[in-house]
């Protein structure tokens, strides 16, 4: 009986932790991270500040761990790249890669984008929030260049583009504040961003005869 305790405290713990990441997420989307108070935050969550603060120590540190959760969709400390689906994606045929590519960044933008709107937001007046918005940019490009990379090993990039320049062009396809215009201020659904982020990229960077036909196999 005792030695369950530590766990049954840990698993209260960790219950307290997304209480509150989650009153984060709700009132820097509702306020925006400037607004948005410790205390406001605490009471949000039914927590004490105290533990808050003892928790996270500062509102940029939940800021961060709220983007890292939010992009990953869980708490596990798997990188992006060590993620199952990306060694599904990378082993797929150049059309199907892209499509696959495009699905995945859909599935995070439906849950990241209005908190990267925060992100932002803050970075215009908050040092180490910019930083944290540059850090994110350069994440999203490590990994769409892994994926224009094995592109261009596949030959399925068109004549005379590079890897480089087409990871810079996914990065600007992908970006989440086009996902958060379009499926939020001009009212696409979901899906049909994906159509059109999954036809923009093949057009963008596929050889001229390829098809973003599924494969028949």
């Amino acid at each position: 009986m005792a030695a369950g305790k530590p766990g049954a405290r840990a698993a209260k713990a960790a219950q307290t932790r997304s209480r509150m990441l989650a009153a984060a997420r709700e009132l820097f989307v509702q306020r925006g991270y400037t607004a948005t108070t410790m205390q406001a935050i605490a009471d949000e969550a039914a927590v004490a500040v105290q533990t808050l603060y003892f928790t996270f120590e500062t509102k940029r540190a939940i800021l961060k761990e709220l983007l890292d959760v939010e992009v990953a969709g869980d708490t596990a400390p798997i990188a992006t790249l060590d993620r199952p689906w990306v060694a599904q994606a990378l082993a797929a045929p150049p059309a199907d890669m892209l499509r696959r590519l495009v699905e995945a960044t859909g599935a995070i933008h439906d849950r990241v984008a209005p908190v990267m709107e925060a992100v932002r937001s803050a970075a215009t007046t908050d040092p180490v929030i910019a930083e944290m918005w540059r850090t994110n940019i350069a994440q999203r490009h490590t990994v769409l260049s892994v994926f224009t990379g094995a592109l261009a090993a596949k030959g399925g990039l068109r004549p005379g583009l590079n890897a480089a320049r087409a990871a810079d062009v996914a990065l600007a396809t992908l970006a989440p504040e086009t996902y958060r215009l379009l499926t939020g201020d001009r009212g696409w659904t979901h899906d049909e961003w994906i159509a059109w982020a999954t036809q923009a990229l093949g057009d963008a960077l596929l050889p001229r005869t390829g098809s973003l036909e599924r494969p028949t196999s």
